[in-house]
């Protein structure tokens, strides 16, 4: 009896496995949507249609990219998490994932109710300040910082954005007290005090501070990022100008439901990193300001982990100093 129920268990499991390959052969035959939580646009929406469309080709099926901004991208993230864990719901997570639920203390777990498919791209954040400030490198920058402290300020978009996320991680690297200057009004108001030199500091998409840097409006320090930005090269990371273990780099992967089949997992990862080394999407994304990265589902599950934790913790110092 007992052998019997063993060999069912086994038919059953294999029956299960056969399923599951079978789906991942023939996937897919109907249209895959793509839910961004940001506008039109955006780096993410940027992305995913450049990506989307060359992975069409592979995959023989469209990508439809579809966008449900709000609450930091929480309301198209848990749309995903909810959606059948067949391959056709997928979603384009960014910092703004690991960072939300953070600060909000949210149950939600990009690694754990989302499957990792691949860390498309990181967009670099740049450290840049106003051409008043008399330092010209990074360990100048701290030793100004520790000299005057509370004298320096750092411009951000909000609690809890990268912006102001990347300026705590320094504060925390450095042991400087840089004063945060919170802006409501975003990241673009914040640029603009700092171009007319109200605020003294920044960090923000290197994009869009490329024109002022080489205008001489704004001088750049170091990229937030374990490497060097392809828009502004000879700008050094943070690593590099002597700040071991530093990396605020924006970043934009691709997931699918949790649950949803391997192969699958699999067979869309193939499809994405193929897209990422394609000349058109490497060309374009860099006139982005976007710098094309890729890797396997366990390698982007492992970066996300690793930067919840980073950033749970920097909230937490942040929270026991304030």
């Amino acid at each position: 009896m007992f052998s019997r129920c063993l060999r069912a268990l086994a038919l059953c499991a294999a029956a299960a496995m056969f399923s599951a390959s079978a789906v991942a052969q023939t996937y897919p035959v109907q249209p895959i949507k793509v839910l961004i939580g940001f506008g039109p646009g955006s780096a993410a929406d940027v992305l995913a249609r450049l990506v989307g469309k060359q992975m069409e080709a592979s995959l023989g099926q469209p990508l439809v990219v579809e966008n449900r901004p709000g609450n930091s991208s929480m309301i198209a993230a848990e749309a995903v998490m909810r959606a059948p864990a067949d391959g056709y719901t997928l979603f384009m997570a960014t910092i703004a994932n690991t960072l939300n639920p953070a600060e909000t203390k949210s149950n939600f777990n990009l690694g754990r109710d989302l499957a990792p498919i691949t860390l498309l791209g990181t967009v670099p954040n740049v450290l840049v300040a106003h051409p008043s400030v008399p330092a010209n490198n990074l360990q100048e920058l701290i030793a100004l910082a520790k000299s005057k402290p509370d004298t320096l300020t750092f411009g951000s978009s909000g609690y809890a954005t990268a912006s102001y996320m990347a300026a705590e991680l320094f504060n925390a690297k450095a042991g400087t007290h840089i004063v945060m200057v919170p802006y409501q009004g975003g990241s673009n108001q914040a640029l603009s005090d700092l171009l007319s030199g109200r605020i003294t500091l920044m960090f923000n998409v290197a994009a869009t501070l490329a024109p002022h840097v080489e205008a001489g409006k704004l001088k750049a320090f170091t990229v937030a990022q374990s490497k060097r930005a392809s828009i502004m090269p000879d700008v050094p990371t943070l690593n590099e100008a002597g700040m071991a273990g530093y990396d605020a780099g924006i970043w934009i992967g691709l997931l699918a439901p949790a649950g949803t089949p391997p192969a699958i997992i699999e067979k869309l990862s193939v499809a994405a990193n193929e897209a990422l080394k394609t000349e058109d999407v490497r060309t374009a994304l860099k006139r982005q300001g976007t710098d094309p990265v890729g890797g396997t589902p366990k390698e982007f599950s492992d970066f996300i982990r690793a930067d919840i934790e980073k950033w749970a913790a920097v909230l937490a110092s942040a929270g026991a100093k304030n």
